[in-house]
């Protein structure tokens, strides 16, 4: 069924639009070569994924700062691994991680064509919690930066989705209204309910086979959009 009386869609980015995973392994492949660090990169990934998501939960919760997550994600991972690593080269791999990680630049499937689709009919924005210094280089480097009129970023409002105050930052950054607005995502904490608690409407983007609350839109391919929209 159609949605009604939308004007403007939100997306959020990693894990959306730009493939996350795929890209950040990558990224890992390369700077672990680049500082001669002999892991296996598939069992690194197997420890360091969950660890990641569960730091990133702690800083999008308050609980901990950048620098902490940073350091701490990996730290974590190779304690794991019993991978023997000093300091200095785990903060090197961090900063490497977030100079490189924009050069790769993978989009989920159909990213193009919904967007095509959908900016004739809507305006689009991006809301996300990703570090504010490679959101816009993975958007323009992505090639999708121009099907967005504003991007909100955690760090420039002070808070993070889920919060009020950065979805209703948006809707003014937007110039728009919360029910003429549509949210898109794949966090169910974040992006749906960080959505549903200000009133506006969302769409989960992911796993139907996740447990997750009921009685909202979801899809798990950005073209289901178009049964919507």
């Amino acid at each position: 069924m159609k949605i009604k009386g939308i004007t403007d869609i939100f997306f959020d980015l990693d894990h959306t639009l730009w493939d996350f995973d795929k890209n950040s392994a990558l990224t890992f492949d390369k700077i672990f070569k680049m500082n001669n660090v002999q892991i296996d990169l598939r069992e690194f990934l197997s420890y360091y994924e969950p660890i990641n998501l569960k730091y990133w939960r702690l800083y999008r919760d308050e609980k901990i700062d950048k620098a902490s997550l940073r350091f701490g994600r990996l730290n974590e991972a190779f304690t794991a691994m019993n991978y023997a690593i000093n300091n200095k080269l785990i903060n090197q791999l961090s900063d490497d991680y977030i100079t490189h990680l924009s050069s790769f630049n993978h989009l989920f499937d159909n990213t193009f064509e919904i967007l095509d689709y959908l900016k004739s009919r809507y305006t689009l924005h991006i809301i996300t919690n990703g570090f504010r210094e490679i959101q816009h280089k993975k958007l323009k480097n992505a090639k999708i930066n121009l099907y967005f009129k504003t991007v909100t970023n955690s760090e420039s409002v002070g808070v993070k989705k889920p919060n009020p105050l950065i979805f209703n930052y948006a809707l003014k950054n937007a110039n728009t209204t919360v029910d003429q607005a549509l949210m898109i995502g794949d966090s169910y904490e974040a992006d749906i309910l960080g959505a549903k608690n200000i009133g506006m409407d969302a769409i989960y983007f992911g796993d139907f086979n996740k447990e997750v609350g009921t009685g909202f839109k979801q899809i798990n391919d950005l073209l289901q959009l178009k049964n919507y929209l």
